[in-house]
């Protein structure tokens, strides 16, 4: 059924109108050049490419897949061709700097292009993935020596990588790795050891793959503090292949384009990337921006959902739609039924949010590194560390569930391959787990970020959303409820938690919910602001999502507070 089709108007809209981000950009020295005009052709010109090369990839990636034979993996037909045509064109590139043969563009003008791609072929937007994580930490950890060799050939994609930290025995807790770095007389390593869910591990799509890879020193303590980080490329510069071996790929509920490795890395000799013992400080540089990447997977995957189930919903008839009246023989079609329309508006209301959140964020890191002035550049870095994790979590989990509603349009159809719903649902469910599990994220929230500063860094935080709502709006006061009750709770956490040191990793969860759920409801204060109550199919387009939002979605906040005070009381008695 029909493909996926990038919508960059409604991108466009939220990136001007709603965020005014060319202004912000304009205002820095780097994107002093970078226009609307610019921006607006940029998107154009990925959701051309998008749309006409790698959507329609989507099926033969899932049907035939990623193929494994004798260590070697060959990828689905037109991926190749595909990868080699996206990088040729520059677009891994987009916000690489241009002294390491990038275009040195806005961090948020790639962050939309990833979340086209996600919706139109996860799977092969797999192997990308991870592309500017590995670049930032090649850039800001290795040496000059390892730099001249890979820094640019990453930047541009010429070459992929790959992040080697999961091993059998340890998936959320790093600290149990064993593999081990033995040093060699030359100043080299020889890293041994095997590697798990590694996306990408192997394949055929470019000429080298660059392997970062945590692991532990002789002489390293025991726990995260030993570990160190490795980089081992597949073919060394002399044209040699390195000693690390594609065991098998996984076969898996989805992402079937996408081969799941199982690598062993045979006394491969490879560099140190960073210090001893500091492995995970350079892999986080790598893990945070895949954070956000997997973020915008979950809106592009439930964008692409909606949209099948939208297209769907307006070409089916069933029944008569309630209120229509019960001419015999006559059928409605299922969008103007008030059930189908809950879903379709409920998960629009989603997708526009976490856009608007998704690419605050990018400004935010564009911020973070551009800006000179160091109150912009804290206050940034406290929207990144918050906002993350939460937009990491909901969103991925929306993707699935959210997913899995578009495709209850469908009824018995949406079970069936023919229509394609059902692979996204299935693509969509390990966004919820890799790059750190959804429970990770609310824990890392909770626990690591606002009860480490007793709350600061949150009321910071809600300080700038109470600040940005419209003041008129009826909606505003509601908002502002919101936030002091979030206020309230955080504390009540604070005062409980020592009395109790499992309480805030049972709310962690419910916490995380609140605060995306207040951030949702500040984004489309902000949508609303931005949308001219004439313009054509405002209503349908605009306000409908709106009021699905405080229908639907907004009432769930009730719900985790009381969870979290009843949690809360209970320590004090």
């Amino acid at each position: 059924m029909n493909a996926y089709q990038p919508r960059t108007d409604d991108m466009q809209f939220v990136l001007s109108r709603v965020l005014n981000a060319p202004a912000q950009l304009q205002a820095l020295p780097a994107f002093a050049e970078v226009d609307p005009e610019l921006m607006q052709q940029v998107l154009d010109e990925a959701g051309k490419f998008v749309g006409e090369v790698i959507a329609p990839l989507k099926r033969d990636g899932d049907e035939i897949g990623a193929q494994w034979k004798d260590g070697v993996v060959t990828m689905p037909p037109g991926f190749k061709h595909a990868y080699q045509t996206f990088w040729q064109s520059g677009w891994p590139a987009l916000s690489a700097s241009t002294e390491d043969g990038g275009q040195g563009l806005p961090s948020v003008l790639e962050a939309m292009l990833y979340e086209m791609l996600s919706a139109a072929n996860h799977g092969w937007t797999m192997a990308p993935g991870l592309l500017h994580g590995a670049y930032e930490c090649i850039k800001h950890h290795a040496s000059d020596e390892l730099k001249a060799l890979y820094l640019d050939k990453v930047a541009t994609g010429e070459w992929l990588a790959t992040m080697c930290l999961t091993e059998p025995h340890a998936g959320s807790d790093l600290g149990l790795a064993r593999t081990k770095a033995v040093p060699l007389p030359d100043g080299q390593y020889a890293v041994s050891g095997t590697k798990i869910f590694i996306s990408g591990g192997e394949h055929d799509l470019t000429d080298n793959i660059v392997h970062l890879v945590l692991a532990r020193l002789p002489d390293a303590p025991p726990g995260p503090k030993g570990l160190s980080l490795f980089l081992v490329p597949k073919f060394y510069p002399d044209g040699s292949r390195s000693r690390v071996h594609c065991d098998r790929i996984e076969e898996k509920m989805g992402l079937h384009g996408s081969p799941t490795c199982v690598m062993r890395f045979d006394e491969a000799v490879c560099d140190i990337v960073g210090e001893p013992g500091k492995g995970l400080n350079a892999m986080f540089v790598m893990m945070n921006a895949a954070r956000l990447h997997v973020a915008l997977q979950g809106i592009g995957l439930l964008d692409a959902a909606w949209q099948k189930a939208d297209a769907y919903a307006q070409e089916r008839r069933q029944m008569r739609a309630p209120g229509k009246g019960r001419s015999a023989g006559e059928a409605d079609l299922i969008g103007e039924h008030p059930a189908m329309r809950r879903i379709l508006d409920t998960q629009r209301a989603w997708v526009d949010a976490g856009r608007v959140l998704a690419y605050r964020t990018a400004l935010e890191l564009d911020l973070i590194k551009h800006s000179q002035d160091a109150a912009t550049q804290a206050a940034a870095q406290c929207w990144c560390a918050l906002v993350t994790p939460v937009m990491k979590s909901v969103f991925t989990h929306q993707a699935f569930h959210g997913g899995s509603d578009c495709l209850q349009v469908f009824g018995g159809h949406g079970y069936v391959r023919e229509w394609g719903i059902e692979q996204i649902v299935r693509d969509a469910r390990v966004a919820m787990i890799y790059e750190g599990t959804n429970e990770i994220q609310a824990i890392d929230l909770l626990v690591r970020k606002v009860l480490a500063d007793g709350g600061q860094s949150m009321n910071a935080l809600l300080d700038t959303l109470a600040s940005d709502l419209p003041p008129a709006a009826h909606a505003s006061a509601a908002a502002q409820s919101r936030i002091q009750t979030l206020r309230s709770l955080t504390e009540r956490i604070a005062q409980a938690a020592p009395k109790d040191a499992a309480l805030a990793f049972r709310v962690a969860d419910d916490y995380l919910r609140a605060v995306a759920l207040v951030l949702m409801d500040w984004a489309w204060l902000r949508i609303e602001t931005g949308v001219d109550a004439d313009t054509p199919q405002a209503d349908t387009r605009w306000l409908s999502p709106a009021k699905a939002l405080r229908s639907w979605v907004l009432p769930e906040f009730s719900m985790r507070s009381a969870i979290i005070e009843q949690q809360c009381s209970a320590v004090a008695h």
